[in-house]
C-alpha cells in the first residue's frame, strides 16, 4: 500500500512537470524567444488606459504577463493608422526593449509611434510626419522641439504618459532595432501580481483605487480579479478535496 502511494506520488509529479514543459514548447514556439523567457512582467502604469473595464483585460496594466513575440516587422503607430491594425485598444506594435541599448537596465514596454531616419549628411526624416531633410525634429504632439538624435531608430511612448514619449524624457535614445526583445502579444492578466508581491513595484502605480499588497501595488480592481481567480483555480479544488477526505474519514469511523 505505501509502495502504491509512492508510485502515485512520483506520477503525478512526472505529470505536473511533463505539463509545464508542454506549456514552455508551446510559448517559444510561438513566441521565438527560446531560450529567453517568453513573456515579462509589467510593473509600471505607463501603459493602462483611464476608460479600461474592470479587470482591465485587453490593456496592459501592473502585474499582467504579457507574451514576447519576436519582432520580424514592427508597425508604428502612424503605419497602423493608415493600416487599421490595433493592438492595445491602439494603432500600430507595443514594443519591449532595452533603454539605450542597455541590457542590465530593466525592459520598456512602449508603443512604437515612429521611424526616424538620420541621414548621412546629419539630417533627418520622419516619413509618417511629413519631415524630410531637416537639421532637428519638432513634433509637438510627442514634446519633441527642436531634437536631434544620434541615430535613426524607433520613437516611442507609453499610452498612459500623454504627449511625453521616452525620447523627449530622455529614458531611451531612439530604439534600434537590436534593441528590441520583441512584440507584446496577448496577456495573463493580474497573475504577475504574485510575483511583484515579493519583488515589488513600488512606483508602479499611484492611483486612487492603489491597493498595496506585499511589495505590490496595483488598482484593486485587479486585486479581486486575482483573488477571485486564485479561488476558483485553488481554492475550489482544495475544498473538493477536503470534503471527500472528510467523507472518507467519516465513512472509516461509521465502520468502526
Amino acid at each position: 500500500m505505501e509502495r502504491e502511494k509512492i508510485l502515485s506520488f512520483i506520477r503525478e509529479i512526472i505529470v505536473a512537470v511533463a505539463f509545464i514543459c508542454i506549456i514552455l514548447i508551446i510559448l517559444w514556439g510561438y513566441t521565438g524567444q527560446f531560450p529567453h523567457s517568453p513573456m515579462v512582467v509589467v510593473t509600471s502604469s505607463s501603459m493602462m488606459h483611464s476608460d479600461a473595464s474592470f479587470g482591465k483585460i485587453g490593456t496592459i496594466d501592473p502585474g499582467d504577463l504579457v507574451l514576447v513575440k519576436k519582432a520580424k516587422d514592427i508597425i508604428t503607430r502612424e503605419e497602423g493608422r493608415e493600416k487599421g491594425y490595433i493592438t492595445y485598444r491602439d494603432y500600430g506594435d507595443v514594443i519591449i526593449y532595452y533603454p539605450n541599448g542597455n541590457k542590465n537596465a530593466t525592459p520598456i514596454i512602449h508603443r512604437a509611434i515612429c521611424w526616424v531616419e538620420k541621414n548621412k549628411d546629419g539630417t533627418y526624416n520622419v516619413e509618417e510626419y511629413g519631415i524630410y531633410n531637416q537639421q532637428s525634429i519638432t513634433i509637438p504632439e510627442l514634446e519633441l522641439r527642436n531634437y536631434k538624435p544620434p541615430h535613426s531608430g524607433f520613437i516611442t511612448k507609453g499610452d498612459n504618459n500623454g504627449n511625453l514619449s521616452d525620447q523627449a524624457t530622455e529614458l531611451s535614445s531612439p530604439v534600434k532595432p537590436e534593441w528590441v526583445l520583441g512584440k507584446a502579444r496577448g496577456e495573463i492578466p493580474w497573475f504577475g501580481l504574485i510575483k511583484l508581491i515579493i519583488f515589488g513595484n513600488e512606483n508602479g502605480y499611484h492611483g486612487d483605487d492603489a491597493v498595496w499588497i506585499g511589495r505590490a501595488v496595483a488598482p484593486r480592481d485587479e486585486w479581486i480579479c486575482l483573488g477571485i481567480s486564485l479561488f476558483v483555480i485553488i481554492g475550489i479544488p482544495s475544498i473538493w478535496d477536503g470534503y471527500n477526505y472528510y467523507k472518507k474519514w467519516k465513512l472509516k469511523k461509521l465502520r468502526l
